[in-house]
């Protein structure tokens, strides 16, 4: 058989028994994985059944700490070569107030061409997908060389630590290797890059005294929010022109902008400052003593840690009992667009949909920077999100047969090493 027919084999048989694809995704939709506090452990096990019958799979479990499970599997061609790793997440973000749901949470119930849940397009659609297009190869095995891996982790919602770093760390199976990580964005869109962050624990603190009195005492919260109102000048912090990620953004715009709404690139080329949750004081009647807030930093590329938090500490200096600690940090990461591999993605979903697609940033974090800061080419090519994060979080099941065969073929390419034209 000639390559060419193999990829044409794999495309189809990847999209084939739609039906299926639907009625995994709910399976796994139905599996309670939110995070916290990310038990993925009912995941795994549900996942090593449904891929007992592939002969030849190497399965791996590396459990990360407390309830987070996490499991690699190693599917070997004919002969020795390239490693490619599907890397999956399968815990979700909380369910939250379930007032605002119009179908229980954790149903997978398809209504009007969407099946609906929590983690239905954030990612266990990806994984349904990632886990045919491994069947897909067992059952043409004899007719590749290399590895595939499909390394599914919990955590990805607390920044992966407990997850994929596990498996980076600790499996000989996660390591120098082309990743792809079918996490949400849109089949039409190959996303390269994403900022890095800093995450503080601000705290600030004053001298407590009555409301009616407030001459004797200092606000504990108006120094927090003078502080957190001088940090939004960190966004002022921006790629630098020169920066290769700047033409790639332009480049992208007209068709990346739609998908991820207006003002996606400006927040993509700068700092963003989020605070994200902010408590103090007891009583109305109190001048508080203390006062804290979380705040959530996003660093674009070009931009290191290193600097925003020389700025943090300018801002900050002189600001008498306010101080702050800083609770994660990760640097932006990339895969250059020049890359085969995000030429080979593309090159596959632009096939697949029959329509121009484009290499972009990615607004939010993914377990695709854990990968890069490992030293492995990655890229996010996934479903389009409905209500991420949100009530009636959803997915389009037409994308599924569409994600399963565009990964199909991106990973049949990346073994190959065949030249993008």
């Amino acid at each position: 058989m000639t390559r060419t027919s193999l990829r044409s084999r794999l495309a189809t048989a990847a999209a084939a028994n739609h039906d299926d694809l639907v009625r995994a995704t709910a399976a796994l939709v139905a599996i309670d994985s939110q995070t916290p506090p990310s038990d993925t452990r009912a995941m795994v096990e549900h996942v090593v059944q449904a891929v007992a019958h592939i002969e030849g799979l190497e399965i791996e479990r590396r459990p990360g700490a407390g309830p987070v499970d996490n499991v690699v599997l190693r599917l070997r061609g004919h002969r020795p070569g390239r490693r490619v790793i599907l890397s999956c997440h399968l815990d979700t973000y909380p369910v939250g107030d379930i007032a605002g749901w119009t179908v229980p949470p954790l149903s997978g119930e398809v209504r009007d061409g969407r099946l609906y849940g929590r983690g239905s397009c954030d990612m266990k659609g990806g994984v349904a997908a990632s886990l045919r297009v491994l069947e897909v190869m067992a059952a043409h095995r004899n007719e590749w060389s290399g590895e595939l891996v499909v390394a599914l982790a919990g955590d990805e919602e607390s920044m992966g630590e407990q997850g994929t770093q596990v498996l980076i760390d600790s499996s000989p199976a996660c390591s120098d290797a082309l990743v792809i990580v079918p996490d949400v964005g849109s089949p039409g869109i190959v996303r390269c890059g994403e900022k890095g962050m800093v995450w503080l624990r601000l705290t600030a603190h004053g001298s407590a005294a009555h409301g009616a009195h407030v001459h004797r005492g200092v606000n504990a919260i108006d120094r927090l929010i003078d502080a957190l109102a001088a940090l939004r000048g960190l966004a002022a912090m921006r790629t630098p022109a020169g920066h290769e990620a700047v033409a790639t953004m332009h480049a992208a715009f007209r068709l990346s902008e739609p998908v991820g709404g207006e003002g996606e690139m400006d927040v993509m080329s700068r700092v963003t400052v989020n605070v994200g949750r902010i408590e103090g004081g007891t009583s109305p009647n109190l001048v508080p003593q203390n006062a804290s807030a979380d705040v959530d930093i996003r660093i674009p590329l070009g931009v290191q840690v290193s600097d925003v938090e020389r700025q943090i500490d300018a801002i900050l200096v002189g600001r008498p009992g306010v101080s702050c600690s800083v609770t994660r940090r990760y640097e932006a990461t990339w895969t250059s667009p020049a890359h085969p591999l995000v030429r080979y993605g593309t090159r596959a979903a632009e096939e697949v949909l029959g329509r121009p697609v484009v290499a972009n940033m990615r607004v939010g974090a993914s377990d695709a920077r854990l990968w890069r800061r490992a030293g492995m080419a990655t890229i996010v090519l996934g479903l389009t999100p409905h209500n991420l994060g949100g009530s009636d979080e959803c997915l389009d099941i037409a994308e599924l047969p569409v994600l399963a065969s565009i990964l199909a073929l991106t990973v049949h390419d990346c073994l190959a090493g065949d030249p993008v034209c």
